[in-house]
């Protein structure tokens, strides 16, 4: 097994990583509230944590991975105020939260394993599929004396109780508090956060629960920690999401979840950064919240934007425009047109050249603290010595297998050899410019060309590529 480096936001340093039991790895990574059409912005996560597993188990590990589904609880503000993201869907769109749940959760399934591609979690758990779960995890929290009851709002963690709340994020606790307002909804100190919120008086919400303290519902960081221990146990080993988790969501899975166990809950913390539009935030507002459908009917694969965001470090801030996706399709479509190479004719095969040093390379870029840009790049190597010397058919084919299993981009995809018909007017116009009849030759090759087949005269030979 190989050594694996990962950024650890817990101390903010690269560390080896080293699963608490041997090759097992107990890896979860926050997922998607689902109360509206997912924008490119929400998969850039998923990309990177995509990315990651297959170099995991690319390094030898056994990873068994959790994700929730936030169904229910997440709302608008991270100080526990505002309507529920769920709800907020369902008046939008004249549906139930329920009805909504179901659409989106089928559309970001579709989008996340059949589009794009993804390696599907080992488990997926709804947020509301463990609701008496959540709530018997409050109640203990509740008989070691970390919750107090807010009267019309809800039941809540204090975090005063832990002398080290806020590590994850290095909060400076005694800076928030002196800046805080005094009247924080009710609050005792600016931090608490909300275990169990209290549907509103006088309005049944589309998902409320019966609990020891009121009618509700659970708070947006509950289900996460619960969610955790139901799938991998009371501690983990990596906790994946984005950067914007920091401070607030993590921060309080930890402290929650900390404070029921005495134990350390993740021992490695795994943070991408954002990718922009333009240089700006993604925001519907501006109207730039672009989704793979719009990418779709602009030309542009999936794969394609897969490669934008692996170009950059998950480190690193992303930006995305459509100039720069057109840059990562047509590197792409550089790649994807070596791979036919596979399929020529009458061209010498370098024996020597082994495709498994190029993959070994990539493999060693990814465990250095996942680092795509250079793994990229080892890629466009070796696309220049496969497209300069030629591997075998099984070469090619096996290198093509390997970017799939480590990044989830195809090379391969449905592009079979070309037609029997096609091949023999290659065979005509070898013969026609072996004779040196270029008027055939180039009747042959714009005759091609009507078909998508292009070709390149090479000084002994010809070579085709696919266009498109």
């Amino acid at each position: 097994m190989a050594d694996m480096k990962i950024y650890n936001t817990m101390s903010r340093s690269i560390e080896n990583f080293e699963p608490t039991n041997g090759k097992q790895v107990r890896m979860y990574t926050c997922g998607l509230t689902v109360y509206s059409q997912p924008q490119i912005g929400n998969w850039v996560a998923y990309i990177y944590s995509d990315a990651l597993t297959r170099t995991l188990r690319a390094s030898g590990f056994d990873v068994t991975r959790v994700q929730n589904i936030t169904d229910v609880g997440h709302l608008v503000s991270d100080d526990d105020s505002g309507q529920d993201k769920m709800e907020k869907g369902a008046r939008s769109e004249g549906k139930t939260a329920w009805e909504v749940a179901e659409k989106y959760i089928t559309i970001a399934d579709d989008e996340a394993y059949n589009q794009l591609e993804l390696l599907r979690p080992t488990k997926l758990i709804r947020a509301t599929d463990l609701i008496d779960e959540q709530i018997a995890f409050v109640e203990r929290l509740e008989k070691k004396g970390f919750t107090y009851v807010i009267p019309d709002e809800g039941v809540y963690f204090d975090t005063t109780k832990l002398t080290d709340y806020g590590k994850l994020a290095r909060l400076d606790i005694a800076g928030l508090q002196a800046g805080a307002r005094v009247d924080i909804s009710g609050k005792r100190h600016i931090t608490d956060f909300a275990l169990w919120k209290f549907s509103p008086k006088n309005e049944k919400r589309d998902m409320e629960w019966g609990s020891p303290w009121g009618t509700g519902f659970p708070g947006w960081h509950l289900e996460c920690s619960v969610i955790a221990m139901q799938g991998l146990g009371e501690q983990i080993d990596l906790h994946t999401g984005g950067i914007d988790h920091i401070p607030v969501h993590h921060t309080n899975e930890i402290a929650q979840t900390e404070a029921l166990t005495g134990k350390t809950f993740v021992n490695y913390w795994f943070h991408n950064n954002f990718i922009k539009i333009d240089g700006t935030k993604l925001s519907k507002s501006l109207g730039n919240s672009y989704t793979l459908d719009d990418l779709k009917k602009k030309s542009f694969s999936t794969d394609s934007f897969k490669t934008l965001v692996l170009s950059s470090h998950y480190q690193t801030e992303g930006n995305f425009t459509w100039q720069i996706l057109e840059s990562a399709q047509n590197r792409l479509k550089k790649w994807q047109s070596a791979m036919d190479l596979r399929w020529q004719e009458n061209i010498s095969v370098d024996a020597n050249f082994d495709d498994s040093t190029y993959s070994s390379r990539i493999l060693d870029a990814l465990q250095n603290n996942l680092d795509t840009p250079l793994a990229l790049s080892i890629i466009d190597e070796a696309i220049d010595v496969i497209e300069q010397f030629h591997f075998s058919k099984s070469s090619i084919e096996s290198f093509a297998k390997s970017i799939l299993s480590l990044l989830g981009i195809d090379l391969l995809g449905q592009r079979d050899d070309i037609t029997e018909s096609q091949k023999q007017l290659l065979n005509e116009r070898a013969e026609a410019r072996k004779h040196k009849d270029w008027d055939t030759s180039d009747l042959l090759r714009t005759q091609l060309l009507e078909q998508g087949i292009e070709i390149n005269d090479m000084s002994t030979n010809q070579r085709w590529i696919r266009l498109g």
